[in-house]
């Protein structure tokens, strides 16, 4: 059987794919990716049945979602779909769920949405809280998921929503956990990003949620950025990559902090 992590890298490949021709056959699909046609068939259908692409005879095309996206936000290494898929994993199907913008919770996003043992009843349906645009316009195709996008200015380099509106949104909801991307994160300085708008934003997810989930790539950890978001002990778990340096992680531990090495 293929594990999730080999499948999410597949699919976000063959997305990226899409993005740069419009459509793929399964031939050129099987031939890019050296699997076999079965498996790009099973891809296709499982792309077009998360609304991502257009199944056709013999191939897919690409939907606007896929076709318009920078390619940062198409795909990600294989330790940011690992931390993805952990992630998602962590979610209860019940949950009120926050994210916010970014490469990261964008895979986060895609996997929670990818999950087979979601509920298909609205009376039960998970609920996504987020600021970000193509978050939204990526899971409000999924008919198991009520998706929530909070308004405000758009920033075009993270897609994210912020300002007033948004604040003023978030004060209405409630929220069990929160999926934070950071730009940096240290038992210091906390989780941390670089635009002081969006921190305010992260800032009010965070406060708002009963459980804080931090994700980030090994490269995050020691670093600094403009802006603080929220105190180490405000996050209640850390789910980063087997790459990341054993001392700043040693940190975060004492600082209370669960941390997930995936």
């Amino acid at each position: 059987m293929t594990a999730p992590a080999e499948k999410s890298q597949r699919w976000n490949r063959l997305l990226e794919l899409l993005a740069a021709t419009g459509r793929l056959t399964v031939e050129e699909a099987a031939a890019r990716l050296g699997v076999s046609p079965a498996t790009v068939r099973r891809d296709f259908t499982a792309l077009a049945d998360q609304q991502l692409a257009t199944r056709t005879h013999g191939g897919i095309v690409a939907t606007a979602v896929a076709y318009d996206l920078p390619a940062r936000y198409r795909t990600g290494d294989e330790a940011k779909q690992r931390v993805a898929e952990h992630a998602a994993a962590l979610i209860d199907p019940a949950e009120v769920v926050a994210l916010n913008g970014g490469t990261t919770t964008t895979a986060v996003a895609r996997a929670i949405a990818g999950r087979t043992d979601l509920p298909t009843s609205a009376d039960h349906e998970l609920t996504i809280v987020t600021n970000a645009l193509n978050i939204a316009a990526e899971l409000v195709l999924r008919p198991h998921l009520r998706t929530i996008c909070l308004g405000g200015l758009a920033r075009r380099e993270s897609y994210e929503l912020h300002g007033p509106l948004a604040a003023l949104a978030l004060a209405e909801l409630r929220l069990d956990t929160v999926i934070l991307g950071v730009g940096a994160i240290s038992a210091t300085g906390g989780a941390q990003c670089r635009h002081l708008d969006e921190a305010g934003i992260n800032a009010e997810m965070v406060r708002r949620a009963g459980r804080v989930i931090a994700v980030a790539t090994a490269d995050k950890l020691g670093r600094t950025a403009l802006a603080r978001i929220c105190p180490i002990e405000a996050i209640h778990i850390l789910v980063v990559d087997r790459d990341a340096d054993p001392a700043p992680l040693a940190a975060i531990r004492d600082a209370g902090v669960d941390v997930h090495l995936v």
